[in-house]
């Protein structure tokens, strides 16, 4: 056995998530297990998923209409089961969180209440290349309040070789924007790229200028550790199916800042997002609820968010961010040590190297252009090594913690080095 070979092997018996792998259905590939890279596009199933929602079905079965209100997970307060774990997850109060709709759903509610432009300030200001749904949903609010995008929608270009951003670059467009500007929406990590960013500093830096400070958190909530309350955002969105294994589709997360929880913020109202006390009641006004409950629209989708807590549960159990960040960093800095040590005239890591400035994921560019790279991605699906490609030129690999194993990794690496070779 080769001295890496017998790191990995030690790596992986040592490893105290070791046994979360076969809490997670793995795809089969030929007569063993896909090798499964793509956490990040969707996480694999939680064996735990069908029972919480057999559970539900079961309910509804056998009560009907009285599920809502029976027992200790009656689907009248279904959301609150998932409460407090995923405030934990993301660093905020219970009340700061709630688990509603989905991810672009969530963003034109947030964008609804925290973009309110006037004659002085009506700029929203996000990072160019941006996941298109953001960018839609943006233009689309924009053009809302009859303004024209073409004046307010300002884009940051990378500025790094890499196409990544610096904090420098990110700060002269607050600074240069400032007296326009009405908010900034940022990723927690660009999805194209894997660079992370630092919520806080670009939070501190929005809101020097008069400008409020929103996240697109897709592929960062259960990939890195977040404190939402204590970075100062004003809000945040996120989905669930990637990191948090939630499901296809499966319902999204929303942040509201403890300081806006009962501001009088102008909103999309709907039922659910009047006070519990006084909802059945029936009255035209609309109360809404305290805190980021105060956004729901409608009854929770009570199969749906079964899976998350299912999901939420395995977090718990696992130690929380800290303890799945720590095998996180060891495994994607194998990843990139390797890449560099036997394929540096193969692969270029497009992600940043300080293991700060990253989560999981590793964005490869082949060396040779585009089709070489679609050659490899291929190459490495039809032998159940599953990433995901991003146009113009990505190859998106993301060793996830909780069910990826080091020998994974080298396997990966050993497979691209035969495509190489041959």
């Amino acid at each position: 056995m080769s001295d890496i070979a017998a790191q990995v092997r030690e790596l992986d018996a040592a490893d105290p998530l070791r046994g979360f792998r076969d809490e997670f259905l793995i795809p089969p590939h030929g007569g063993g297990e896909q090798h499964y890279f793509v956490g990040n596009s969707l996480g694999l199933q939680p064996r735990a998923a069908r029972a919480h929602v057999l559970e539900v079905l079961d309910k509804w079965a056998a009560e009907a209409v009285e599920g809502h209100f029976s027992g200790d997970t009656a689907w009248m307060d279904y959301h609150r089961l998932v409460r407090d774990p995923l405030a934990r997850l993301v660093g905020a109060l219970p009340e700061e969180v709630v688990a509603m709709n989905t991810l672009t759903v969530n963003l034109h509610l947030m964008l609804a209440s925290f973009y309110c432009p006037d004659a002085r300030r009506s700029v929203v200001l996000m990072e160019a290349g941006a996941f298109p749904s953001d960018r839609h949903a943006v233009e689309s609010q924009i053009r809302l309040h009859g303004l024209d995008p073409a004046q307010c929608l300002v884009e940051v270009e990378a500025d790094q070789p890499d196409g990544t951003l610096s904090d420098e670059a990110i700060a002269r467009a607050i600074a240069a924007h400032g007296p326009r500007l009405a908010l900034v929406l940022w990723p927690g990590i660009q999805y194209r790229t894997g660079q992370a960013f630092d919520l806080a500093r670009i939070a501190a830096l929005a809101h020097a200028q008069g400008a409020r400070a929103g996240f697109d958190l897709a592929h960062a909530v259960g990939n890195l550790p977040l404190a939402l309350h204590d970075a100062g955002a004003d809000f945040a969105v996120w989905c669930h199916y990637k990191y948090v294994n939630a499901g296809p589709g499966a319902v999204a997360g929303c942040f509201v800042h403890q300081r806006h929880g009962n501001a009088g913020l102008p909103r999309m109202a709907g039922w659910w997002g009047h006070e519990a006390s006084t909802r059945f009641r029936m009255a035209p006004e609309f109360v809404p609820a305290a805190g980021a409950e105060g956004w729901q629209l409608s009854n929770p989708p009570v199969l749906a968010m079964a899976p998350l807590r299912a999901s939420l549960e395995q977090f718990e159990r696992a130690g929380g961010m800290a303890a799945l960040r720590a095998k996180s960093e060891r495994l994607t800095g194998l990843l990139e040590r390797l890449i560099h040590e036997r394929l540096a005239d193969t692969l270029q890591v497009v992600t940043p190297a300080d293991p700060q400035r990253r989560g999981c994921q590793l964005s490869l560019r082949v060396a040779g252009g585009r089709e070489r790279g679609r050659a490899l991605f291929e190459h490495l699906r039809e032998r159940g090594f599953l990433g995901d490609w991003r146009e113009p030129d990505v190859i998106r690999i993301a060793p996830v913690p909780l069910y990826n194993r080091y020998a994974e990794v080298l396997a990966l690496v050993e497979e691209v080095e035969r495509w190489r070779s041959a």
